[in-house]
């Protein structure tokens, strides 16, 4: 999501960086070209006109005009404006009031409502509350199967629905079992259709009638574009809705659907689905969003993610390891796999400031990915022994392990090399830490130089590591050589 828009920003700011001072020609020509990316982004014109308004109004006034650093206060306000845009301030679910609170969900056939019940489920359970799973949908019973299914991988509760019930029937007596269940939210997956019809809405408003839901979501496609603008306006003047959740934001959508929707219909977008797994929904926050898409990054979305993967007391256990020199490929493998569950390493990097084009730095190297890929197999290949003491490794072991993981012998060299480094980089950065300080992202440290990354200008932390110590060596004997000459100078 954001793509191609980021892009054009970035161009459009480093223009306008470029200029030095800045007076109101050289302003309107990169406004246009601001306007331009966000119609081709597909936010609505209305939308599009207003946003470079208050801009242009800002950028010519003397806090621009007369700064030091006039291109940087331009993307400061457009940074400002873009947050106002997408709704100011994170809106989280309101559930206060009758227990059980009821989240109702509608939408469009094929937006993706059933799988956001379960999604929402998920992040429901994540943060204290007891969710309860209600197929409505009594009109596709694939839609009532796919439910029950969803509820069962996740281990919560759902109302047994069949086709032949009645979808108002259902909603009341649903409530009563989800009470006597202990839940404390009811998630209802309502009916969908093509097109909105009076014959769906008037069963809509019955439900919202029978339940008092707390909060209606709307679940909108973000791939249709201006499309999801125009369906959340009909279902907000029938059903007054309390905010969206857009879908499918992991595909080529240009993002004119998440931009237009505040401004069109006052209410906030409170979700977006990014992948097909029950984990990837994410809370929509308008600073974090803007960030990404003027290429910031997003360190808190990456915090948070972390923090539901790696365990506090797994992360100390860690760190005790550390320090008694016991980290082993063990491990690090254990490491590895978490940090794959935070998605995947391009994914990672755009959440890091400055990282965000990390792709077009790889260039023909291999990504993160495959080489992460890659190790664990050469890992997965050893036995217990020499996992836990790579110097046991000799040369017959090293052929059985590359025929075992599909790599060459050159490649399990060059892991034992790298993960010799890198246990006493880590060894030295655990010591150096006050207690407590290696449970942020325990083993994204423990990536340097991986095969076919070297040489690429990243940070270890980003698969560099050798890159970065040969850098280091480098200086270091310049630095010696200076020291030399000066001794010299100085005695004669």
């Amino acid at each position: 999501m954001f793509e191609s828009l980021s892009d054009r920003l970035d161009s459009v700011f480093k223009k306008i960086k470029g200029q030095g001072r800045l007076n109101e020609k050289n302003i309107q020509d990169g406004l246009r070209e601001v306007r331009l990316a966000l119609l081709e982004a597909d936010v609505n014109y209305r939308v599009v006109k207003d946003f470079v308004e208050r801009v242009r109004e800002r950028a010519l006034g003397q806090e621009v005009l007369s700064s030091l650093t006039p291109g940087q206060q331009v993307v400061k306000i457009v940074h400002e404006e873009l947050v106002g845009l997408l709704g100011g301030t994170y809106e989280p679910l309101s559930l206060k009031g009758r227990k059980p609170a009821v989240i109702m969900l509608v939408g469009l056939q094929g937006s993706g409502k059933t799988t956001t019940a379960a999604k929402l489920a998920l992040h429901l359970r994540q943060n204290g509350h007891e969710p309860y799973l209600v197929p409505a949908d009594v009109y596709r019973p694939a839609a009532i199967d796919q439910l029950h299914k969803l509820a069962s991988d996740l281990d919560v509760p759902a109302y047994p629905s069949t086709s032949q019930m009645n979808p108002v029937a259902i909603t009341e007596t649903a409530l009563d079992e989800a009470g006597k269940a202990g839940a404390d939210v009811v998630l209802l997956d309502t009916a969908g259709r093509l097109h909105i019809d009076e014959t769906l809405m008037q069963e809509l408003e019955r439900i919202k009638a029978q339940c008092q839901p707390q909060e209606i979501l709307l679940v909108a496609d973000a791939m249709t574009g201006q499309d999801a603008v125009t369906v959340a306006e009909k279902f907000n003047d029938l059903l007054d809705i309390s905010g969206v959740v857009l879908t499918k934001l992991e595909g080529d959508a240009r993002g004119g659907a998440a931009l237009s929707i505040r401004s069109i219909i006052h209410k906030p977008v409170k979700f977006v689905g990014i992948g097909e797994k029950l984990k990837d929904l994410e809370a929509f926050h308008p600073d974090r969003v803007a960030s990404r898409i003027l290429g910031m990054g997003d360190m808190m979305t990456l915090i948070e993610k972390a923090q539901q993967e790696f365990d506090e007391s797994e992360s100390e256990a860690l760190e005790a390891k550390l320090k008694k020199a016991e980290f082993d490929l063990d491990d690090f493998r254990s490491q590895m796999r978490k940090i794959k569950k935070l998605g995947s390493m391009e994914s990672i990097f755009k959440l890091i400031p400055g990282m965000g084009k990390i792709k077009d730095q790889l260039k023909d190297a291999q990504l993160p990915d495959k080489e992460l890929g890659k190790i664990e197999a050469m890992i997965n290949s050893m036995t217990p022994q020499e996992r836990h003491s790579p110097k046991v490794i000799n040369a017959s072991r090293k052929e059985r392990i590359a025929k075992g993981s599909g790599t060459s012998v050159q490649d399990v060299n060059q892991l034992l090399k790298n993960f010799a480094q890198m246990q006493k980089m880590l060894k030295k950065m655990s010591t150096q830490q006050p207690k407590g300080g290696g449970a942020g992202l325990p083993g994204m440290e423990g990536m340097p130089g991986m095969p076919g990354l070297e040489g690429a200008g990243l940070p270890a932390a980003a698969g560099g590591g050798s890159s970065s110590q040969a850098h280091r060596k480098k200086r270091d004997k310049k630095k010696r050589k200076l020291q030399k000459k000066s001794k010299k100078k100085k005695k004669k």
